[in-house]
């Protein structure tokens, strides 16, 4: 179970990294290939994140599920998804995932691998947007999954990202692992560190509040908590075994 769980973290480190270079490395391209039009920079930027996240989670998940995201673990730990160890080593890999992936996006656009962001996000419209972003995000996770349409999960959270990031104030970070990651580009996709822990409160409390949304709305979820985000086996060595087929 140790090597199996080295396994689901290293998933979790790599699938994170890279969607933070999507999300940094599209918004530093956005501000270059559209430098006088915000709204263009922000439909690029959302675009190549959505289109990435997809393709990360197709890739990753048959490993560890493609969590990417603290408040995804923590949700499917209290839903009894994964263990708390696991959960620890899923948040600790996805952070330094995180991190790992702003610094490759820095240097990929000759920019110094580490500069703290100073672009401010601190007010009550934007942490509402956070909220609510990330309410959203368990809700599309937890209610495709409880569904048992977990095949379309990918395109799901990546067509609601996509959306969140004109639908919300905040333009979605929804994602603590991303958001502390942001503060290393000042950059268009950048927050400055002194904004980071409203920004991770506000995504705190839209977890708890999606939490209680499925457990009214899906009390058996437990069932299903452990195919979040997608299916995936604790052991990726080991075959699942396959349903018996009806003769005709």
């Amino acid at each position: 179970m140790t090597v199996s769980l080295a396994r689901r973290a290293v998933a979790e480190l790599v699938g994170t990294a890279l969607l933070l270079v999507a999300v940094v490395g599209s918004g530093i391209a956005a501000a270059r290939l559209s430098p006088d039009d915000v709204g263009l920079q922000l439909l690029e930027n959302a675009a190549a994140t959505a289109a990435a996240l997809v393709a990360i989670i197709l890739a990753v998940g048959p490993v560890s599920g493609a969590h990417l995201n603290p408040v995804v673990t923590l949700a499917d730990r209290f839903f009894g998804g994964v263990s708390t160890r696991d959960a620890g080593v899923y948040v600790v890999a996805q952070v330094v995932g995180g991190a790992l992936g702003v610094v490759v996006a820095n240097l990929m656009f000759s920019l110094p691998a580490v500069e703290l962001s100073t672009t401010g996000r601190s007010t009550g419209g934007l942490w509402l947007g956070e909220v609510v972003a990330t309410f959203g995000l368990l809700l599309v996770v937890f209610g495709v999954v409880r569904s048992g349409r977990t095949g379309i999960a990918p395109f799901a959270v990546g067509a609601y990202i996509g959306g969140a990031y004109f639908a919300t104030s905040s333009t979605s970070f929804v994602n603590p692992a991303v958001t502390l990651a942001r503060t290393l580009s000042d950059t268009f996709a950048g927050i400055e560190p002194a904004s980071v822990p409203a920004f991770v409160l506000a995504q705190l409390a839209g977890a708890v509040l999606a939490v209680a949304v499925v457990r009214v709305l899906y009390p058996d979820m437990s069932g299903a908590a452990g195919d979040v985000l997608v299916p995936h086996d604790n052991d990726p060595d080991a075959i699942r075994p396959q349903p018996d087929k009806e003769l005709s």
